[in-house]
């Protein structure tokens, strides 16, 4: 690969127009997202659930989910962390894809109201409820080799294995697997750029519940984040519940928000025509 080497103006001359595209991206958004969603988790319409889910801490597990639809994430016993992944159901080549996420929305703080990309820049999931707000998109998840450091002389499952197992009995790959999304996972990222992990942000019960916005394969791992302070290996399960959706109103905030996300959405519908 050839590096083209750019003269100091050229470099300002970028920076100048990325910080003014910021700019306008931040002022069309919102001042502030919604308060966290209510706990404890209101009940969900018995008429409109498809189907529910108990993942043991520990394991894995994936489910198809059309356009329409919607994923509510229940810690229930509290202190699990639940990885998220995500394929286009009709082509897998497209899945979930946080850089794009954050880039656009210029936050990595995701919440009610906001939405997840994949790498075609459209949009995949709506975030409608959530009571937490404490999710990382950065770290990515536990390995064989986290895992071992940080339990010595236990045998436990990790995150990366179960993802690929995950992809394997879809015909995927590890190739396949995108970055992860840590759901319930209070991480914050300091002025040097460490990671650490802000237990207090987090409340036992804590749930979100994200839309689709176009059909998907969804893949889930409950492990133990690599922050996760507790000496001892013992993830709670947690509950997913596959339901049917209100469907948005106009002024739905995630289709709303920022001129990122109208994009995404226009982008979605071109799927459709």
């Amino acid at each position: 690969m050839m590096h083209v080497r750019r003269s100091p103006e050229e470099i300002a001359a970028n920076r100048q127009r990325y910080e003014e595209h910021q700019k306008k991206g931040l002022e069309f958004a919102p001042k502030a997202l919604p308060a966290p969603s209510p706990l404890p988790a209101p009940g969900i319409d018995a008429a409109a659930i498809i189907h529910q889910e108990t993942i043991p801490g520990g394991w894995y597990w994936s489910t198809a989910l059309k356009r329409g639809e919607a994923l509510r994430i229940d810690q229930g016993e509290g202190g699990s962390t639940v990885v998220l992944v995500a394929w286009n159901a009709t082509d897998t080549s497209e899945r979930l894809n946080l850089v794009d996420t954050v880039k656009v929305q210029w936050t990595t703080a995701l919440g009610k109201g906001r939405v997840i990309f994949s790498d075609m820049g459209r949009v995949m999931f709506s975030l409608i409820e959530d009571s937490s707000g404490a999710h990382d998109c950065l770290m990515g998840g536990s390995t064989a080799a986290s895992n071992a450091a940080k339990y010595p002389g236990v045998k436990t499952r990790n995150t990366r294995d179960n993802l690929v197992l995950v992809a394997g009995k879809l015909g995927l790959t590890r190739r396949d697997i995108p970055a992860i999304l840590n759901l319930f996972a209070p991480v914050r990222v300091d002025d040097n750029g460490g990671f650490h992990w802000r237990g207090k942000l987090s409340n036992s019960g804590d749930y979100a519940e994200l839309r689709a916005e176009m059909d998907m394969i969804v893949g889930f791992s409950n492990c133990p984040h690599p922050l996760d302070p507790d000496p001892v290996y013992a993830p709670k399960p947690v509950i997913v519940t596959r339901f049917r959706a209100p469907a948005p109103a106009v002024d739905d905030l995630s289709r709303t928000a920022t001129a990122e996300a109208l994009r995404g959405f226009e982008n979605n519908a071109s799927m459709l025509a």
